[in-house]
């Protein structure tokens, strides 16, 4: 059996290049958002109130469950939560 090696783990669960790219992205923004609304301190109710959505919709975002948003509504979200989103073009190496 031959041993592989990946950049990260999209590389090695997604099947293409783009798709790998694609939740690359998604999942640092997840964590970003995660994290900021978590340093909040206040309840789900109002965490959700300032991302403008749902309380089962945060209780997603916060369970880290990735395939239930996409990279414009993580970008959105990342906005609402008081996050700049900058991104980062290079050559593929």
């Amino acid at each position: 059996m031959d041993r592989q090696s990946f950049e990260n783990v999209w590389d090695a669960l997604e099947d293409t290049p783009s798709d790998a790219a694609n939740m690359s992205m998604r999942s640092n923004l997840l964590i970003a958002i995660e994290r900021q609304v978590r340093g909040w301190n206040v309840t789900q109710a109002e965490a959700a109130r300032r991302l403008g959505i749902t309380q089962p919709r945060l209780n997603d975002l916060l369970r880290g469950r990735i395939t239930n948003f996409s990279l414009d509504a993580l970008i959105n979200l990342a906005s609402a939560a008081g996050l700049t989103v900058r991104l980062q073009i290079a050559d593929a190496a």
